[in-house]
């Protein structure tokens, strides 16, 4: 039986950021493009500090630097923080959730993006984005060494 190495690589794009950014207020982390996926999971893994994570959210937006109007999509509830280094929560969104929330607002949505806000700016941890593909792409998950 052949075994085949990057079946997974093929149906998922998975990218990880470090997020340091060195403030207390919102922040959105990477605007990603939602066109040939159908569904979306997020992490945030806490690296440093033990303040509160404010907010944690998947919103949406029509432009692909996510100037247009942000639409949130789903948020973590408060009060299940991670705040201790090691600690780490998740959202996951799909296509027809956006797409509701989207007509909800009134706005359209094709990209999104985390935005998370430390209550303690010297805080950081790394987020991560899986997004689940309509159809197999070779190369979807690739190794980014600087």
């Amino acid at each position: 039986m052949a075994q085949t190495s990057d079946s997974l690589a093929t149906r998922l794009a998975i990218t990880h950021y470090d997020f340091d950014p060195d403030s207390a207020n919102a922040t959105d982390v990477a605007w990603v493009d939602m066109n040939g996926f159908d569904k979306i999971i997020v992490s945030f893994f806490r690296t440093v500090g033990t303040g509160a994570l404010d907010t944690f959210a998947l919103i949406g937006n029509s432009a692909s630097d996510g100037s247009g109007t942000d639409v949130t999509l789903v948020t973590h509830a408060v009060g299940s923080e991670p705040d201790a280094v090691g600690d780490y929560i998740f959202l996951e969104c799909n296509v027809q959730q956006m797409a509701q929330e989207a007509a909800d607002s009134g706005n359209d949505v094709r990209y999104v993006s985390v935005s998370a806000e430390f209550a303690t700016a010297t805080d950081e941890g790394v987020v991560t984005y899986i997004r689940s593909a309509t159809r197999a792409y070779d190369g979807l998950t690739a190794d980014s060494i600087a």
